[in-house]
């Protein structure tokens, strides 16, 4: 089954899509792994992991196309992609559809921010015009050629211009053909407002700010939202492991107290595909002294 249509039915199902966030293919594999049935790539992760450097716009189309590729081979699971504000203009958007099309991208998030664009949960945000943006989806529309890629229509406009003009904002976005709705950095009180006034599938970000609340699935299906998107939590996770292993052996010198607590060799190769590569050596005839063993 092609992934644009496993993610449509399993949008159709009774329960939210949980999507972790990866900015890798490493922790792809992880994510399929602990049996999710989706991912997400995250914007401000994947420019963490490129450059080392904050979500404020600085990665092209092209480097974002490139990861989410290697996310959706690693990980042969449906992903969920940023695609920041398109790039550009509406020509921009076009090709920024359909080489994230090409990838194998089950679908993308659009953003009405002005370029630079920057971390939805950072200050200091601007949005475009309202048309400017439903012309960006008339686009994206356009441009798919799979009918089930979906199209994420986000808008910033709550921390701006206020509840109200997000709705309106959103409402001319699902009205362009915006196949889901992600209104971000709700807060509590907004989030009871969402699925009575828009009546369309949306997206809840759970971003690690804490402007939106950390609410259980349960809860945000109650809500009303069909996809919650985990978007940077796995590398903070990382940040904390990391940091702990350098500071052991910095102090100590040594890796020796570390051992027990981390993937040993083989099941970091494991990991990786290893029983596959060992299984194809041996489909394809390859000597078995030449063939790699642990």
């Amino acid at each position: 089954m092609r992934l644009t249509r496993r993610l449509r039915d399993l949008l159709a199902q009774g329960s939210a899509v949980m999507a972790p966030g990866v900015a890798d293919a490493l922790n792809a594999k992880l994510v399929a792994k602990h049996g999710f049935s989706a991912v997400y790539m995250t914007g401000a992760g994947t420019t963490a992991v490129r450059l080392g450097m904050p979500d404020v716009g600085l990665l092209t189309m092209s480097e974002m196309v490139d990861n989410a590729a290697r996310i959706v081979d690693s990980s042969g699971l449906p992903l969920i992609a940023d695609a920041d504000s398109g790039y550009g203009g509406v020509l921009n958007v076009r090709r920024t559809i359909q080489s994230y099309e090409r990838a194998g991208v089950a679908g993308v998030h659009l953003e009405d921010q002005v370029f630079p664009k920057r971390c939805g949960h950072l200050a200091g945000k601007q949005v475009v015009p309202t048309g400017e943006m439903v012309a960006k989806i008339k686009a994206a529309c356009d441009a798919r050629t799979d009918a089930d890629f979906l199209l994420i229509a986000r808008t910033d406009a709550i921390a701006i211009d206020g509840l109200e003009a997000a709705f309106e904002r959103a409402e001319a976005y699902r009205d362009a053909g915006a196949d889901m709705i992600f209104m971000e950095a709700p807060s509590s009180a907004d989030l009871p407002l969402i699925a009575p006034r828009l009546r369309t599938p949306l997206l809840y970000n759970m971003a690690a700010s804490g402007k939106t609340p950390f609410l259980p699935k349960d809860e945000i299906e109650r809500l009303g939202f069909r996809l919650i998107i985990y978007p940077n939590w796995l590398m903070l996770a990382a940040i904390q492991a990391v940091s702990h292993v350098l500071e052991t052996l910095k102090q100590t010198g040594s890796i020796a107290s570390l051992v027990n607590e981390l993937p040993n060799f083989r099941q970091f190769f494991d990991l990786m595909g290893m029983p596959e590569v060992q299984a194809l050596e041996a489909r394809y005839g390859i000597d078995e002294a030449k063939r790699i063993q642990f």
